[in-house]
């Protein structure tokens, strides 16, 4: 594997490096390329992003988590940033092995993993494949891929249309930005600081992997590690409350108020608390003491 690193970040936030590395293709040997963003010390903590967007969409998340102790790590999906590979007929084993190269070459050890919305699938496909390398799991504005009992919706259907307009090009940015205050935010929040920041090209493949992964393969991200399931308020995409009548006493459930289905750029500063609580909790002492 190769790593590139460059630093830049104002004085009085943690360096960011962002890195890059290669590694063979298990399924058949082909060159993959991850670009992922490496910040702060101490207990680690891997961020996922959302369909078809950047892990750049949590600086201030990661920021806040790093000075409260916490390495983050936020690898791009493959079509995202330098992140290259082949982008056909994935499915989330491929997306989990990407993240699972980062850490290995990382040697982070198992550690907390953030999925947020469709990062999620990967982010439980990572602990149900690699169990040594997730000791637990942040489900931010995630569907769960199964419905309460006796529930007639589709698992992942809410606001299909207007998820996959959001970053629809070839839509006016009128419809877009309609898109966007659908699906993404709450009221009174604008929906136009996700106008940018799209990859057509990773939205067809993450959603193919979706479509193709059976939920059984990832839904309760292993056997053991905890889950905490960090809903939003508004969020209008996600049907809350799934996760915990299927998975017990591994789920703890927490609300941040005041956030729709985008949570990170509406409320920075509660996301990272909740993480940071959380993985407090699963390392079993404050990060940094």
């Amino acid at each position: 594997m190769e790593t590139k690193d460059s630093t830049a970040q104002a004085a009085t936030h943690a360096p960011v490096s962002r890195k890059l590395i290669t590694y063979p293709s298990a399924r058949d040997g082909a060159q993959i390329r991850i670009e992922y963003a490496d910040e702060g010390e101490g207990p680690a903590i891997c961020i996922l992003p959302s369909l078809a967007r950047s892990g750049r969409d949590y600086d201030e998340v990661a920021a806040m988590l790093a000075r409260e102790g916490f390495r983050v790590l936020r690898p791009e999906p493959r079509g995202i940033g330098r992140s290259q590979g082949p982008m056909q007929s994935l499915d989330m084993h491929d997306f989990a092995a990407d993240v699972a190269a980062v850490l290995d070459h990382e040697c982070t050890g198992p550690l907390v993993v953030v999925g947020h919305a469709w990062g999620s699938q990967p982010a439980r496909t990572l602990a149900a494949d690699r169990p040594d390398l997730v000791r637990g799991v942040v489900m931010a504005a995630a569907s769960a891929g199964k419905l309460p009992p006796g529930s007639q919706e589709k698992p992942y259907g809410r606001l299909r249309d207007a998820i996959d307009g959001a970053g629809d090009l070839s839509l006016s940015e009128a419809q877009r930005i309609d898109c966007l205050r659908r699906a993404f935010f709450a009221p009174g929040h604008d929906p136009r600081v996700w106008l940018d920041g799209w990859s057509a090209e990773a939205h067809e493949a993450q959603s193919h992997a979706r479509r193709v992964t059976p939920v059984d393969d990832y839904f309760s991200a292993g056997q053991h590690v905890p889950i905490l399931d960090l809903q939003a308020e508004h969020d209008a995409v996600v049907i809350p409350g799934v996760m915990k009548p299927y998975l017990g006493d591994r789920v703890t459930v927490q609300v941040v108020r005041d956030a729709g289905h985008a949570m990170a750029p509406e409320q920075p500063r509660a996301m990272a608390d909740a993480i940071a609580a959380f993985a407090q909790r699963v390392y079993g002492s404050r990060a940094g003491a």
